[in-house]
Formats: structure tokens, C-alpha cells, sequence
């Protein structure tokens, strides 16, 4: 029988951090427009979090059926490693979904954005297909494309409009830089998973740039990221505050370039998920200063 600790394993708590940022960003951006609401907000929060760990069933559910974790390195698969059944894995990837498309209801309810209940159908699409299905995309490569738009774009725009009804410079800013860190989580991730992944023919784009080109291209998303929010700079002086991000980009940078070792990859997934929340921490603390101080 699967235990609880088990079932929380499996979920990948170390991605949840990124399901948290784009909601502390979009909240902040909404806080900057004079319209922050503390309801919506949490209600961001949870459908961000049940589609993060419902993905991640997902995942593990496909790629164990696959055979695609028989020999991955990393946390606990709960298909792969048979602690749980299949049937198990999907179900517990569909109730999240299910729970997630309530609070989302609820969510758009609210805030009176109908056009979103379009979006949140695509999110439960794009959630399933990315290993699910009989063509899924993430075996295509464009992964990376679709964490970019969902767990970027759509999560913190989503979050800023279902409170403000509007949108503004540093949401998109934002919005652009949390979803090249989620990027870089995924590149790190798949990185580490190149040799199996190869051999199963799940062709990410840590597969199809090939080692080397992959690992710098983590490091590019990083710099990109931490860098982006200057250009708000004049208008919002107070987001400098991520530049002091750049210190805690260094180790796992120096991890990505150097670990010839697939296990020395594994900590940079939590030192990534760490450094997309304390972006969100830093750069949402900007904005709200600005519009405080000035």
C-alpha cells in the first residue's frame, strides 16, 4: 500500500515553488495597479499548486507505462518503481486536475472572466498532453515551449487579471522572467535525464541541443531571467532587488557546466525552484515598494 510520504515524494515537492511564484508576481503586479485581492489570490494559489502536482502525476503515470523511468536517476517514481499501480498514479493526476478546474470556477466566478474558462481548459490539456496521449509534446521537444506559456504567462497574467481586470509592463515582465526560470527547472531536469530519455526516444530539447549546448542554455535562462526586470527599471527602481539573486544563480550554474555525474544534477532542481520563488518574493516586494515609497 503507497504511503502518504510516499504519495508526497512522488508529487515532486521541489516543483511546487515554481507554482507559487507566478501568483506572489501576478498578486504584486495587481497590487501595483491598485487592485489587490486577497481571495483571488489564494484561489491562484491552489489551482496553481493541484495543476503543478497534477502535471506531476501525470508525468509519472505516462512515462512509467512507457517504460521511460525504468532506469532514471532522481526522486521516487511511483509507476516505475511499482509503488503504486498505474491506475492509482492517473487517478490521483485526474482528481488534482478536477479540484484545480473547481477552484478555478470559483476563480473565474469571481472575478467575472469568462474567456478563462478557455484557458483552463487548455491548461488541463496542456497538462495531460505533455507525456499523455498518444502524441505527447513533450517527447517532441517543445516541453520547455509549453511551461514557458503556462507556468509563465498564463499563471502570472491569469493571477494579475482575475484581480485587476487589466494588465501592465512589469505583469508581462514578470510573467516573462518566472516562465524562463520554470524553463530552466525542466532543462536542468532533463539534463540529468538525457542518457534514458535517448534511449526511449522522449526527445526533449536537452536531447535534441545535446549535452553540452544544454547545460549553457540553463545558465542563459538564469542570467535572462534575473536581468529582464532592469529594463523597469526607471519606473520601478525598487525591482533591482533581484539582482541580489545573482550570487544564488552561481552554484547551480557552476553544477550545470561542471557535473559530469547525472546524481550531482539532482540539487539543482531544488536551487532552482528556490531562486524562481525568492525571484518572486524580490521582485513582487519592488513593485510594492514602488507604488508605497514612490
Amino acid at each position: 500500500m503507497v504511503t502518504a510520504a510516499q504519495w508526497f515524494e512522488g508529487s515532486r515537492p521541489r516543483t511546487l515553488p515554481m507554482a507559487m511564484a507566478p501568483v506572489i508576481i501576478g498578486s504584486a503586479a495587481a497590487y501595483e495597479l491598485g487592485a489587490f485581492r486577497p481571495v483571488q489570490a489564494v484561489l491562484a494559489a491552489i489551482v496553481a499548486v493541484l495543476l503543478q502536482v497534477g502535471v506531476n502525476y501525470a508525468n509519472d503515470y505516462s512515462d512509467g507505462i512507457r517504460g521511460t523511468d525504468n532506469a532514471r536517476v532522481g526522486p521516487l517514481r511511483l509507476t516505475g518503481s511499482g509503488t503504486a499501480s498505474p491506475t492509482q498514479v492517473k487517478f490521483a493526476a485526474f482528481l488534482c486536475f478536477a479540484l484545480a478546474m473547481a477552484a478555478g470556477a470559483a476563480l473565474i466566478l469571481l472575478s467575472q472572466a469568462w474567456f478563462l474558462i478557455l484557458v483552463g481548459v487548455g491548461c488541463i490539456a496542456a497538462a495531460w498532453g505533455y507525456t499523455g496521449g498518444k502524441n505527447p509534446y513533450g517527447y517532441l521537444g517543445l516541453g520547455d515551449i509549453f511551461v514557458f506559456v503556462f507556468f509563465g504567462l498564463v499563471a502570472t497574467l491569469g493571477t494579475t487579471y482575475t484581480q485587476a481586470g487589466s494588465l501592465s509592463a512589469p505583469a508581462w515582465v514578470g510573467a516573462v522572467s518566472t516562465g524562463v526560470i520554470a524553463m530552466a527547472l525542466l532543462m536542468a531536469n532533463n539534463v540529468r535525464d538525457i542518457p534514458t530519455d535517448r534511449e526511449t526516444g522522449k526527445l526533449t530539447l536537452a536531447v535534441r541541443l545535446g549535452d553540452d549546448a544544454a547545460r549553457i542554455s540553463y545558465v542563459m535562462m538564469l542570467a535572462l531571467a534575473v536581468l529582464l526586470p532592469l529594463f523597469l527599471a526607471y519606473d520601478y527602481p525598487w525591482v533591482m532587488l533581484v539582482l541580489l539573486l545573482i550570487p544564488a544563480c552561481l552554484m547551480p550554474s557552476w553544477t550545470m557546466l561542471t557535473g559530469k555525474e547525472r546524481h550531482s544534477l539532482i540539487p539543482v532542481l531544488k536551487q532552482t525552484s528556490i531562486i524562481n520563488l525568492a525571484f518572486s518574493v524580490l521582485f513582487g516586494a519592488g513593485l510594492v515598494l514602488t507604488r508605497v515609497l514612490g
